[in-house]
């Protein structure tokens, strides 16, 4: 548990991975700004939140969006105040061989993915560093270590926003910011559903520990990393990925 209450935004919050971590949190303590596209989903996870008694508002909004990034920021300090943790979970799955790719998918993915990183990371980021304190957790992919068939965009993306977690990471860690990354290998989300069901058997095929992971293991890393059992790992990726990276 942490020792004070603290504020939390987790984008992409609505569902998956980032539908757990926002719950984890609040289970620790964190009063919760959850960011979804759809302000639905988000209010539902708020809900959830609510019922076991967590503290949790809801957001809507496109993070790669640089209006929408600043309203999120926003409705984050008028909930709960200052943000002392960031989860860029927010994400988009895509499935075609790279001579398939279009333009508009590519640059989406890139949007959503890093944009998105960099536009919310922009927004908490000042305050973080006036205060002397924060922590930024944003979420990667296995994929972005090793690459993934029909899914080049994706693995670019998720391998950018690996490299912009080490740079930050070496600029703000002296100044009281921790930043690190989760690099989850396959999930049992709505987003791994909409792979095709020959990749997901073929992947499942791979993995040394022959499932794929739950949300909720996923957000046991990030919580860690979110913790002060964790003020060692600065710039830092870890994998809860079933095996298919071992680093």
């Amino acid at each position: 548990m942490v020792e004070e209450t603290r504020s939390a935004i987790v984008t992409g919050a609505g569902s998956g991975i980032g539908r757990a971590i926002a719950q984890k949190l609040a289970a620790d303590g964190y009063a919760v700004t959850v960011n979804d596209l759809s302000l639905e989903r988000a209010e539902l996870v708020v809900r959830e939140i609510q019922a076991v008694g967590g503290t949790a508002a809801a957001v809507a909004g496109d993070v790669s969006s640089e209006t929408d990034a600043a309203a999120i920021h926003e409705a984050a300090l008028a909930a709960h105040g200052e943000t002392h943790l960031l989860v860029n979970n927010a994400g988009i799955a895509h499935q075609a061989l790279f001579e398939n790719l279009e333009v508009k998918d590519f640059d989406r993915m890139f949007a959503v993915h890093v944009r998105g990183t960099f536009l919310m990371t922009k927004a908490v980021l000042p305050a973080m560093l006036k205060r002397g304190e924060g922590v930024i957790v944003n979420v990667a992919s296995q994929l972005g270590q090793i690459g993934g068939i029909e899914l080049a965009h994706y693995s670019g993306a998720k391998a950018a926003i690996i490299g912009m977690t080490k740079a930050l990471a070496r600029e703000v860690s002296k100044r009281g910011v921790r930043v690190n990354a989760v690099a989850p290998g396959p999930i049992n989300t709505p987003l791994v559903m909409e792979l095709s069901d020959d990749w997901r058997a073929a992947k499942k095929a791979e993995l040394p520990l022959g499932r794929f992971g739950e949300p909720e293991e996923v957000a046991e890393t990030v919580a860690f990393l979110a913790s002060k059992a964790a003020s060692l790992f600065v710039g830092q990726t870890l994998g809860p990925n079933s095996g298919d990276v071992m680093l």
